[in-house]
């Protein structure tokens, strides 16, 4: 039966549920639940994250890294009455809100191109489970034939690299912004940073070094693969960068960390997070992408939305309100 063959309705569901009671009636069907027979084994362990969209002629799987807990204190301009608030809106308990890292596999039809390569063992035991992820996608690192890199963070970069250093995506073209890849490789903003952050210069070039032979840097807004743009979107670092994808007349912007806490910045953008390396800006950038995403009905996706953090945004009262996208794949 196809898909325009049936469809389902008051009235036919009223049919069925009257047909099965004649049935039982007459001793010809039970509506008896059976007991199940076995007791099915806990598996102890997450399932792998994958989901698939299509924009246009794009395939595009959202793909889950693992998650982390964020708590108040690395956030910028947290007021501790409104935090609450905002947590029992979503009703979260306790004052850690739990976030995902995602990343995105895009296929063009002649390109295989992963937007963030997740986090490695560079951040816990709860991160670094986009291998598996991708295995559920049924797709093969080796297969993946173009990275782009939104940002040079542990999550977004370091799982380019295994733990020798060699590199996950053999036969991929890593694509940074010059920008960025310019601030992590300069040692006087190394030394200027906290000792807690040195460990993120140092991972970012070890994971991009690992590209050098197939590496491209690329400025501007410029197309930079068919059908695919960057948007500057800088703050959060100084070259972070989303993705435009169109295809057929449908958009998806991948917007990296626009913003890393739902619960929190839709309500309240100009909230920041320590992680950013200039915060105003962040917020500045924030706030005017929010805005664009309103006017525009614009599709977007980010890497720490609740997965797969694919939607658009509406505006509700003095903040923005995420809408979740609607069933992945038509079919």
């Amino acid at each position: 039966m196809s898909k325009s063959e049936f469809t389902m309705s008051r009235r036919s569901i009223l049919g069925v549920a009257a047909t099965a009671g004649a049935a039982a009636a007459a001793g010809g069907l039970s509506l008896v639940a059976a007991p199940a027979r076995a007791a099915a084994p806990m598996s102890g362990t997450p399932m792998a994250g994958a989901l698939r969209y299509k924009v246009g002629d794009f395939e595009v799987t959202a793909l889950l890294d693992g998650y982390l807990d964020i708590t108040p204190e690395v956030v910028i301009g947290y007021e501790e009455a409104e935090g609450q608030r905002l947590r029992d809106k979503s009703l979260i308990e306790g004052n850690a809100l739990r976030i995902p890292v995602n990343a995105y596999l895009v296929n063009t039809g002649e390109r295989l191109i992963l937007v963030d390569a997740g986090t490695s063992d560079a951040l816990g035991p709860t991160m670094g489970r986009l291998p598996s992820a991708l295995e559920a996608a049924g797709v093969s690192p080796d297969q993946v034939d173009a990275l782009l890199i939104t940002h040079m963070h542990p999550d977004h970069l370091f799982g380019a690299v295994d733990g020798d250093g060699k590199r996950v995506f053999a036969n991929a073209e890593l694509i940074l912004p010059e920008v960025d890849n310019a601030f992590w490789y300069d040692d006087a903003a190394m030394n200027a940073a906290p000792d807690q952050f040195k460990p993120f210069f140092l991972g970012a070039r070890r994971a991009a070094d690992a590209y050098k032979g197939s590496q491209t840097l690329f400025s501007g807004e410029e197309e930079i693969l068919s059908g695919i743009r960057p948007i500057a979107l800088p703050g959060h670092t100084p070259g972070h960068t989303g993705y435009r994808f169109d295809s057929n007349g449908e958009t998806l912007v991948i917007a990296g960390d626009i913003l890393h806490m739902a619960a929190y910045q839709f309500d309240r953008p100009d909230w920041g997070i320590g992680f950013d390396i200039d915060s105003a800006q962040a917020v500045e950038t924030r706030k005017a992408f929010l805005d664009e995403a309103v006017s525009d009905r614009l599709f977007f996706a980010g890497a720490h939305i609740p997965f797969p953090g694919m939607g658009r945004v509406v505006r509700d009262g003095e903040g923005y309100r995420f809408v979740a996208a609607s069933w992945p794949y038509a079919y």
